[in-house]
């Protein structure tokens, strides 16, 4: 369980670092800056990667991990002090995280204009909460699927409280949780849709899930391709809404073998690359650890010094 535990989270960790070098762009752009496509970290370990030379907000480095490792590291931390999953101490701790704070990015801004721990937002769709939710996963077995739930709702509700978040957060919660379990693709697949379904049938009152909906065309569609490719998937499922970013990176992490291949055509799609790579990186990281590229990892640990060694160990401890 550790060793899954902690592949998981490197699969966040290189996932979230491979795909910053591409994220925003068209896949279009993507081929522009990088002709050969992205194979790992295209440059030495800590430089400047190139299209964010002079960039005023942060000049992000090769190899550097963005706000979604930030903040899961932060999630696990409030999940380690309370032995559970409490918004307040979430935002306790998603206070001390820097990166991102910024007003392009409405949902983090708002929370920290506010200051306020114990904080709940209703508004909001994005993947932000997604991309941290992982340590939920860890905490709580498949088999407890209304913990994962609700556990996923508290780690969201600092920065994102709309039906499409929680619904997003809570089926990436539930994919890692069972992953880490042995589950195989379509039993987590139909955790993550019915996790999905059921926060957000609860937040928006409505018995139409529109998440799980997309989510499921969508992995019926990709399944039944022999290959994927990073132009012919970015043609129908760019990553750049709530209905895209979370249903693409589970369906990869359900229908890929390798976190290592997952991540590298997320990144090279475009788009939120980085958010796709991450999640499928830690659902696939749980699924087969050995598929974790070790040494995109060592980068990681050299630029960023995560320790995240630590930290499963402490979650697989508490795993109930």
């Amino acid at each position: 369980m550790k060793e899954r535990i902690f592949a998981s989270l490197k699969g966040i960790a290189t996932g979230d670092a491979i795909g910053k070098q591409t994220e925003t762009l068209s896949h279009e752009d993507v081929l522009r800056w990088y002709p050969n496509g992205i194979r790992g970290f295209e440059g030495p370990p800590g430089a400047v990667i190139p299209r964010y030379a002079g960039n005023k907000r942060h000049e992000w480095r090769i190899g550097e991990t963005t706000d979604d490792t930030e903040r899961t590291i932060a999630v696990a931390r409030a999940i380690l002090q309370d032995g559970d999953v409490r918004h307040v101490s979430v935002g306790r701790e998603l206070l001390t995280c820097k990166k991102s704070v910024h007003p392009g990015v409405r949902s983090l801004w708002e929370f920290h204009q506010a200051a306020e721990p114990a904080r709940v937002t209703q508004r909001h769709d994005g993947c932000g909460a997604a991309v941290r939710v992982a340590p939920v996963g860890m905490l709580y077995s498949s088999r407890r699927l209304d913990e994962i739930v609700r556990g996923a709702r508290e780690a969201s509700i600092s920065t994102h409280g709309g039906p499409l978040a929680l619904a997003a957060a809570a089926a990436t919660a539930a994919a890692v949780s069972g992953a880490i379990d042995g589950a195989g693709p379509h039993e987590i697949t139909e955790l993550a849709q019915r996790a999905a379904t059921q926060a957000e049938c609860e937040r928006s009152g409505s018995a139409h899930a529109v998440f799980a909906q997309a989510m499921r065309a969508m992995h019926a569609d990709l399944c039944q391709r022999t290959e994927l490719h990073p132009a012919q998937v970015a043609a129908t499922y760019f990553p750049n809404g709530p209905l895209t970013i979370v249903p693409l990176a589970i369906t990869l992490a359900t229908v890929m073998e390798s976190a290592q291949d997952a991540i590298l055509l997320a990144t090279n799609i475009g788009g939120d690359s980085d958010s796709v790579a991450s999640i499928a990186g830690a659902i696939l990281g749980a699924r087969d650890p050995d598929t974790v590229n070790d040494e995109w990892y060592a980068v990681v640990e050299v630029v960023n010094d995560p320790d995240l060694l630590s930290l499963a160990e402490d979650l697989s401890e508490l795993r109930c």
